[in-house]
């Protein structure tokens, strides 16, 4: 799966994000809150995880036959995955930039 449109993803996409799901408010401007709201992007890559594992077993066991619902489930655990792991690279990126300033 190609994630090079993930490049542009950088902090400012991560709190008009965080703004949009009402994670933070408009004062809230610290690397804290950045945090936080990366913190609810790895949870729900987790319940996206959690919920394509789940689909998988009742597909094995014969409880669900729809084979495009297993992939739709599964390739969005997939892309949030990916969409996280773009995020947590940035903001290791940033981390590291700020520990390399000069004071």
């Amino acid at each position: 799966m190609d994630i090079s449109v993930l490049s542009s993803v950088g902090s400012e996409y991560i709190k008009n994000a965080a703004l949009e799901n009402e994670q933070i408010t408009v004062k809230d401007k610290g690397f804290e809150s950045m945090l936080q709201s990366a913190m609810g992007m790895i949870n729900e890559a987790n319940d996206a995880q959690n919920k394509a594992e789940e689909a998988e077993m009742q597909f094995m066991l014969g409880y669900a036959t729809n084979t495009h619902e297993l992939m739709a489930i599964q390739e969005k655990a997939d892309i949030t995955l990916n969409y996280t792991v773009a995020v947590r690279d940035k903001m290791l990126e940033a981390y590291k930039e700020i520990m390399n300033m000069q004071i």
